[in-house]
């Protein structure tokens, strides 16, 4: 038989209204006293029944993710905290992938799983601003990546605009000149995808360099063989580009792939970067130079975020926060070679 809020009373010599707001955080106890209660706590091995709480409160205890798809090691990496996150504070995270699907998206954003979860963290890709406003779902809400901007709900993203400039501007400063830019988007709702060819533009700009509308590839999807085709077109330019910004890890990834096909080298030939810092970039050949965002922040800050949203917790109005980013220089670029621990 589990150990109940009454055995803690009895253990403690206070009353179960005490334990209660101890352990639910009714209301404030005294720190001796509070101290007593968890000792007994801690002598008992008792543990919430967390079910029972969130539903006393109305609530399930579950929160979704939503990302565009699971098989991108840079959404895994980013669940991987916030799930670890939402255990802690007691809830569960179930996961939904949209595929980058309009009409599903839509379903996510005006709550289809309203029912069962109490707060959504959602990173869209072909939603746009006007259909955030025009939400009619009440579950709270908390937004990241880059997919819309200027509205009333917390978005945590990095600068991609700033971002996409640093590592251009690595790339001019190692003596490249013909730089070129795989990933970018034909639709207005590829938000991403414009603002960090906006960057790769303004670095170029600002080097005096023109922008050079053969070395802007577009993509349908952001995956190894969208690099990998994009690359071939090229390497089939003449002359070629003597380095190539990938809109994420895996297309500079697939990049790498058909310039070693060719026969030419990274980064002696063409040096390669990307934006996302995967596991699997720290592992390939040659290791590939990126930036870094903070994922594991990036994971548990939506997590708390939506959570406080959720129990009501004051907070400050909604805003677009930008979270910290690194440049990683690695082998792709003539960095250091990588050694693991």
């Amino acid at each position: 038989m589990g150990v109940s809020l009454k055995d803690i009373a009895q253990r403690a010599g206070v009353s179960l209204a005490t334990v209660s707001n101890v352990v639910n955080g009714y209301r404030p106890v005294g720190e001796q006293t509070r101290r007593r209660v968890q000792q007994a706590i801690d002598e008992l091995g008792y543990t919430p029944n967390l079910s029972a709480r969130h539903l006393r409160r109305g609530r399930t205890g579950i929160i979704a993710l939503a990302i565009p798809e699971l098989n991108n090691p840079y959404f895994a990496e980013l669940a991987d905290a916030a799930i670890r996150e939402a255990a802690g504070l007691g809830y569960t995270l179930v996961m939904e992938s949209s595929g980058a699907d309009r009409d599903l998206e839509l379903m996510l954003l005006d709550g289809s799983r309203r029912h069962i979860i109490d707060g959504l963290i959602f990173s869209p890709v072909r939603i746009t601003r006007a259909d955030v406003l025009a939400r009619t779902g009440t579950v709270p809400l908390v937004l990241i990546g880059e997919g819309v901007y200027d509205v009333p709900h917390d978005h945590l993203a990095i600068d991609n605009v700033a971002a996409s400039r640093a590592v251009v501007e690595h790339l001019l400063a190692l003596g490249r000149r013909r730089i070129a830019f795989i990933g970018a988007g034909d639709g207005q709702d590829r938000q991403s995808a414009h603002l960090r060819l906006r960057g790769y533009q303004e670095a170029l700009t600002a080097a005096g360099l023109p922008v050079d509308a053969r070395l802007v590839v577009a993509t349908e999807q952001f995956g190894r063989r969208d690099g990998l085709l994009a690359m071939r077109h090229l390497l089939a330019l003449d002359p070629p580009p003597d380095a190539v910004f990938g809109y994420n890890d895996l297309i500079a990834i697939g990049a790498i792939r058909a310039i070693g096909e060719a026969g030419r080298r990274v980064p002696v030939d063409i040096a390669v970067a990307g934006i996302d810092d995967i596991e699997e970039g720290r592992f390939s050949t040659p290791t590939l130079t990126t930036i870094a965002p903070d994922k594991e922040h990036i994971g548990r800050f939506a997590v708390q975020r939506l959570v406080a949203l959720i129990e009501g917790a004051p907070l400050a109005p909604p805003a677009d926060l930008h979270l910290p980013f690194r440049l990683e220089v690695r082998e792709s670029t003539g960095g250091p070679t990588y050694r693991s621990a």
